[in-house]
């Protein structure tokens, strides 16, 4: 879904509205970090709508990237941090592309089980 910008309090999936981040706790989930600047972006963006706490959580990630992570948010949690570094993908026996329309039906069906 890359390309698309979200705007908080504008439709972004299916005419769901994103969620208000002032005040909560905020976990930034990725497949892993390499420089690390797409999660910095996006902490940067969700950081200026106050969260009370920002974590961040992959699986893997090159060590630099993680330890410097720790001055942009609370907390970092960075599963696997193996030297040499090559790329994210290089740690994944499937490292697969997931298309919008999968990750519309995933979050539809996250949404389904919280509600039944």
């Amino acid at each position: 879904m890359s390309g698309r910008k979200s705007n908080a309090g504008s439709a972004s999936i299916e005419g769901r509205y994103a969620l208000p981040v002032d005040g909560r706790t905020i976990i930034l989930v990725d497949d892993g970090l390499a420089t690390g600047a797409t999660m910095l972006a996006a902490a940067r963006a969700l950081r200026t709508q106050r969260p009370k706490t920002m974590m961040v959580a992959v699986s893997v990630a090159s060590h630099d990237a993680c330890e410097a992570f720790r001055r942009h948010v609370d907390k970092i949690v960075c599963g696997e941090t193996p030297e040499p570094f090559y790329a994210v993908g290089a740690w994944y026996e499937d490292f697969s592309q997931t298309s919008d329309s999968e990750v519309r039906e995933l979050l539809e069906r996250a949404v389904h089980q919280r509600t039944t």
